[in-house]
């Protein structure tokens, strides 16, 4: 069985909202990351991925998002603790909050990155950069 994990790519003037995760989280503690977290049980419920990115955006670092949420693309990775995760990322619009670490341990830092800044990071993990490339390429296709 996996673990499911959804990730936010939020976008607000040519900028990411990227996390420095807390070195207390058990998996990739101190690495550059999007904002989400896992899906909760809650039995049965439509857009329970939608939901939940709206959701852990909120609760991790305090901005809303609007509901025009765009998949980019998933992935699976076996975490620190050797759990089996399918992580699934959505493309988000800013809609309003000042971001800022509203669960601290959680999340360490609050960065607004360029597309340039998060690959040149050397605590940018290759799932991260590729993300934020597949993002980026979804824009371009949807604004040409």
């Amino acid at each position: 069985m996996f673990i499911v994990n959804v990730e936010g790519a939020i976008r607000k003037n040519d900028k990411w909202l990227i996390i420095v995760r807390s070195h207390k989280e058990e998996h990739a503690g101190g690495q550059l990351s999007l904002v989400g977290g896992k899906v909760d049980l809650v039995g049965n419920s439509s857009d329970i991925l939608e939901k939940t990115v709206k959701r852990e955006i909120v609760e991790e670092v305090g901005v809303n998002v609007k509901d025009e949420l765009n998949y980019v693309h998933s992935t699976s990775f076996v975490t620190d603790k050797g759990e089996h995760v399918v992580d699934i990322v959505f493309l988000c619009k800013y809609e309003s909050g000042e971001a800022f670490s509203k669960s601290p341990d959680e999340v360490e830092d609050v960065l607004w990155l360029t597309t340039e800044e998060i690959v040149s990071q050397s605590n940018s993990p290759i799932h991260l950069k590729e993300s934020i490339k597949h993002a980026e390429s979804l824009i371009r296709s949807h604004s040409s």
